[in-house]
């Protein structure tokens, strides 16, 4: 029993240390304003974009209505990845489980309590595989490589493919990225994000460049 008790203990602090060491902003980040150039298949669009202290977003000088939800939504994607929350305030109804270790080093976790049936692979104190129900779709994450900031590791390249959680069936494509940062002041902002997925045999790009990035005041 202590045996059993032991490895629980130690599979949760392998995933709290992962956990930890993800690159995330601090509670003084001021927001920041950039230019954006947005290209998708043949066509470029281009705007401003602001992530405020609130971590709220805004799309500005974007006529198309279609684009401007685009843009929101990446920038609701960074703005929240980079939001800092205690281990326990995230995980602390979890269980982790040990699961086998892959021929990479990556240490499978399964997830028991709140978020059961969710599952992660961690590897060089990263969280490399993420496997996730949201609502009524699974997400799969599977992360290449990554940046290391000196402050936590940002994911560089990476794809992530959505599941009816209770069919299976496969909703939508695989969508690999490709994100690169600039570091702005004391913080790391994404610079730009490259998205590829294959649409009825065909690869479809959107790339995303953000410059003239500031802090805001």
């Amino acid at each position: 029993m202590t045996s059993y008790t032991t490895t629980i203990t130690e599979a949760r602090e392998l995933f709290r240390a992962a956990y930890d060491n993800r690159y995330t902003w601090d509670i003084n980040f001021p927001g920041y304003a950039a230019n954006v150039i947005y290209k998708r298949k043949d066509k470029i669009f281009t705007g401003q974009v602001r992530v405020n202290q609130n971590l709220s977003a805004e799309v500005l000088n974007v006529d198309e209505l279609e684009i401007k939800k685009e843009l929101h939504h990446q920038l609701w994607e960074i703005a929240i990845h980079r939001i800092r929350r205690a281990f326990e305030d995230t995980h602390g109804q979890n269980t982790f489980t040990y699961g086998e270790t892959d021929d990479t080093g990556a240490v499978e976790l399964f997830v028991g309590g709140k978020s059961e049936g969710d599952s992660y692979k961690v590897r060089n104190n990263e969280v490399c595989y993420v496997r996730r129900h949201i609502h009524s779709v699974v997400v799969t994450i599977n992360t290449f490589s990554s940046h290391n900031t000196g402050e936590g590791y940002l994911s560089h390249r990476y794809d992530s493919v959505y599941h009816d959680s209770k069919t299976g069936e496969l909703k939508g494509e695989i969508n690999n990225f490709e994100d690169n940062y600039e570091k702005v002041g004391r913080y790391y902002i994404l610079a730009s994000r490259i998205i590829q997925t294959r649409e009825q045999r065909e690869i479809t790009t959107e790339v995303f460049n953000f410059y003239n990035i500031q802090l805001l005041n």
